[in-house]
C-alpha cells in the first residue's frame, strides 16, 4: 500500500493489515539497527506472505464484503479521480432554479487534452463535509444541475463522463416537495436523447434511481469492488425481511456486484482496482480507469450525433430479453 497505513480496516482486512504492520516494523528495525542484510530473508518471506494472504482474502469476497469495500472511508471519490485523470477542471454550480447541490458536482475539464464535461456524486471525508454533501445523496436541484450541464455539453459537442457513487437519491421530505422523482425522470428522458457520447462509471455505490439518473449512457463501466442495484441491501432487507440488519442476506439475493452486473450484460467493462481495493492504491486504480475511458472515447468519438443516440438505444434494448414461444410450435391437444 502506498503512503501511510490505513487507519480504518474492515474485519476481513485486519489480518492483512496486521501482517503488513509487522513488515513495516521489521523494515524500520533493519534500517535503524543497520542489520538489513541479516533481516533481508525474513523481510522477503513476510512480503511473500502479505502478497499470498491478500490474494486469498480478495479472491473469494462475498457480495456483502464487496458492498463494504465500496463504502470504505478511504476509497477514492469523484474529485479524487478528477484530480488524477483530468486537467483544467472548472466546477460549475447551480440548477438556475433553486440552489446548488454539493452532493453532485460537475464542470468542464480536459482528458488527454480533449474537452469533456464531468459529472459525479461526491461524498465527504469528515462529518462536516458529509453533512454538506448529504453523504453523496443528491436532491432534485442536483439532478437539475446535472441535466443543465449535460445540455451544455451537447451544445458544445463535449463527451460526458459521469461518476456514479451514491446509496440513492436524498430521501428527505424537502427533496420530495421539490420534485425528486420528476427531476430523476427528466434526467433519464433527456440523457437517452443526448447527441454526444456518454460514459458512466460506477466507482463505489450505485444505488437506485439516484445512480441511474446519470447512468443512461453509451458505455457503462464499473470498478471491480463496486455495486449497482435498484435498491441498497439494507433498504431491501427492511422491505423484504422487516429487518434492515439483514443486509448481508439481501446483498446475496440482489446479485448487485460488478461481476454480477457484467455477467448479466448490464456493464460493458469491469475495471481492475489496485490489489486489495482502490483505497490501497488510488493512483494505480485511476490509471486503470483512465485507460478504459481512453479506449471507449476512442470508439465513440467517430460516431455522428444520430449514431450516438442509436448506439445508446441499442444498449438498453438488449437488456433483459424476453423469450417468446416459437410461432411454428406444434399445436396442443386443446387447439
Amino acid at each position: 500500500m502506498k503512503g501511510s497505513m490505513a487507519t480504518y480496516a474492515l474485519d476481513f482486512e485486519k489480518p492483512l493489515l496486521e501482517l503488513e504492520q509487522k513488515l513495516v516494523e521489521l523494515k524500520r528495525h533493519a534500517a535503524t539497527e543497520g542489520g538489513a542484510d541479516a533481516l533481508d530473508s525474513e523481510i522477503r518471506r513476510l512480503e511473500k506472505r502479505c502478497t499470498r494472504l491478500q490474494q486469498e482474502i480478495f479472491a473469494e469476497l462475498s457480495r456483502w464484503q464487496v458492498v463494504q469495500l465500496s463504502r470504505h472511508p478511504n476509497r477514492p471519490y469523484t474529485l479524487d479521480y478528477v484530480q488524477r485523470l483530468f486537467t483544467d477542471f472548472i466546477e460549475l454550480h447551480g440548477d438556475r432554479s433553486f440552489a446548488d447541490d454539493a452532493a453532485l458536482i460537475g464542470g468542464l475539464a480536459r482528458f488527454d487534452g480533449e474537452p469533456v464535461l464531468l459529472l459525479g456524486q461526491q461524498k465527504g471525508r469528515s462529518t462536516k463535509e458529509n453533512i454538506l454533501r448529504s453523504f453523496g445523496m443528491p436532491r432534485p436541484e442536483g439532478y437539475r444541475k446535472a441535466l443543465r450541464l449535460m445540455k451544455l455539453a451537447e451544445r458544445f459537442d463535449r463527451p460526458v463522463i459521469a461518476f456514479i457513487d451514491t446509496p440513492g437519491a436524498y430521501p428527505g421530505i424537502d427533496a420530495e416537495e421539490r420534485g425528486q422523482a420528476e427531476a430523476i425522470a427528466v434526467c433519464l428522458e433527456e440523457m437517452a436523447a443526448l447527441t454526444v457520447p456518454v460514459i458512466s462509471v460506477v466507482i463505489g455505490e450505485g444505488g437506485s434511481g439516484g445512480a441511474l439518473a446519470i447512468g443512461v449512457c453509451n458505455r457503462l463501466l464499473m470498478l471491480q469492488y463496486s455495486w449497482y442495484s435498484v435498491i441498497s441491501p439494507e433498504s431491501c432487507a427492511a422491505i423484504l425481511y422487516r429487518d434492515a440488519s439483514k443486509g448481508e442476506r439481501a446483498a446475496e439475493a440482489l446479485k448487485l456486484t460488478a461481476r454480477d452486473a457484467y455477467q448479466l450484460g448490464i456493464v460493458d467493462q469491469l475495471v481492475d482496482e489496485a490489489p486489495g481495493g482502490a483505497h490501497r492504491d488510488p493512483d494505480l486504480t485511476a490509471k486503470n480507469l483512465g485507460a478504459a475511458l481512453r479506449q471507449h472515447l476512442r470508439e465513440l468519438r467517430p460516431l455522428g450525433p444520430k449514431s450516438i443516440v442509436e448506439d445508446r438505444y441499442a444498449k438498453f434494448r438488449k437488456l433483459g430479453p424476453v423469450t417468446e414461444p416459437a410461432r411454428n410450435a406444434a399445436p396442443s391437444a386443446r387447439d
